[in-house]
């Protein structure tokens, strides 16, 4: 099995969204072989998401995605929970919302260097336990 992607909200939304400005490089990410992971509260960030945006179809097509086995969620652990909050008080100036904090303690529990997000302001700031930094894709 290769080395999973964690992916952030942005790029499943990228992904699924054929109007979204980086829809490309955001299918091209999500479709270049790794194993791709999203942390439980991307779902729920990407349903508001969608609905906010009008593109209904992408909370269907992500949960179907997860459903066939083409993408999987991590559900967050106490461990997870703790860690997102650690951040979230850590990067409070950003600020860092809970829903990044999850996607970097998921990549950290899976030893992951390399997230998938658009999100550069956020993520390129924030700086795991594991790594000296994060490898943001695309």
């Amino acid at each position: 099995m290769s080395t999973p992607l964690v992916v952030d909200t942005s790029v499943v939304f990228g992904a699924l969204d054929a109007g979204d400005p980086d829809h490309v490089s955001c299918s091209e990410t999500v479709s270049a072989g790794p194993a791709l992971v999203v942390p439980a509260p991307v779902v729920v960030e990407l349903d508001w998401m969608a609905r906010s945006r009008g593109t209904k179809d992408a909370t269907r097509a992500l949960v179907n995605s997860l459903l066939d086995g083409s993408m999987l969620v991590a559900n967050l652990e106490l461990e997870d929970y703790a860690r997102a909050i650690q951040l979230v008080e850590k990067y409070a100036d950003l600020p860092l919302d809970f829903v990044d904090a999850s996607v970097v303690a998921i990549a950290e529990r899976l030893e992951q260097d390399t997230i998938a997000t658009l999100d550069r302001r956020h993520f390129s700031v924030v700086r795991p336990l594991h790594v000296e930094a994060f490898t943001l894709v695309p």
